[in-house]
């Protein structure tokens, strides 16, 4: 795992444990982040992501092709519950090296059950097996 990153707002070394959702800019705390708000300029590609999941374009590319936002999975929902499901994607979030991580957490029961429950939503189950016409 990385080390944390200096806060980019008061320069804490290794503070930062959050990041902006807009512009992905590390911080440390609360005042740091209300501090950060005032000044945050969104990367476009971010903020266009955003927009398009506002308006129901949950996944890049396009609108959702499954007919199930994430958002209206009960399923998803009560696995993003568990603590340690959380922890673990907050993990990867913050890793350097993503793909050696995500194999190793594929060897985890509740992370392959979490990533098999998007693949869900993105690919219904109905559609897997169909061959196009």
């Amino acid at each position: 795992m990385r080390a944390p990153r200096p806060c980019g707002v008061c320069g804490a070394a290794g503070a930062a444990k959050y990041r902006c959702p807009r512009c992905a800019a590390a911080y440390c705390s609360v005042p740091c982040c209300r501090t950060h708000k005032e000044r945050c300029t969104p990367e476009p590609k971010r903020e266009q992501e955003r927009e398009r999941a506002a308006a129901g374009q949950v996944f890049p590319g396009g609108p959702n092709r499954g007919g199930q936002h994430a958002g209206e999975s009960e399923e998803l929902r009560s696995l993003l519950l568990n603590p340690h499901l959380r922890q673990l994607l907050l993990t990867v979030d913050q890793a350097e090296d993503k793909s050696s991580l995500m194999k190793k957490y594929m060897q985890e029961p509740l992370f392959v059950e979490f990533a098999d429950c998007c693949l869900r939503i993105v690919e219904p189950p109905e559609k897997e097996n169909i061959l196009p016409e």
